[in-house]
């Protein structure tokens, strides 16, 4: 009994070990400015990561506010990154000696660099979503994210209303 037990429990690893990895979609916020109404804005998983395919395929957002569910497709540009130049000043000393230098030797320098320190910046892009139907309305949406998959954006719908949106 205990046997077969454990041939289950190995058989049930080893299919786990051969699962894919499923990830949540990101969720957030999105409000109307000028009416104060919220919606709920969904990003499928790999949508704001830094390797997030071609512009072109199925759509990657869903956004629903009030009574319309827009779906559409964000796209974002590669992480730029940017080299500051920090300025570092070194000095060193020191005290020599050895067989090849039967005298002492106080040895001492300094040097003034820029060593290029990379820092990431926030990656931007852009959402282009609408409703189904005979008359779509539309979004567009400006989005600016962080390597942490968080970002805002700024939505203007084709009926002049203005959005803000966190994720």
């Amino acid at each position: 009994m205990m046997k077969a037990m454990l041939t289950c429990l190995g058989c049930a690893a080893l299919l786990a070990s051969c699962a894919p990895t499923l990830t949540a979609p990101t969720l957030g916020g999105i409000v109307n400015a000028g009416t104060g109404q919220e919606g709920v804005v969904t990003f499928q998983p790999g949508t704001l990561g830094a390797s997030a395919g071609s512009t072109l395929g199925a759509n990657n957002v869903t956004l629903q506010i009030g009574g319309q569910t827009y779906t559409g497709r964000a796209a974002l540009l590669d992480t730029a990154v940017v080299f500051p130049a920090r300025a570092a000043f070194e000095l060193g000393f020191g005290f020599g000696s050895g067989a090849w230098n039967p005298g002492a030797d106080w040895i001492w320098g300094s040097r003034l660099r820029t060593p290029p320190t990379p820092q990431a910046t926030l990656r931007t892009g852009n959402l282009i979503a609408k409703t189904a139907g005979p008359v779509p309305l539309t979004l567009t949406c400006s989005l600016q994210v962080d390597a942490s998959e968080h970002g805002i954006g700024d939505c203007l719908g084709s009926d002049g209303a203005r959005y803000a949106m966190q994720f």
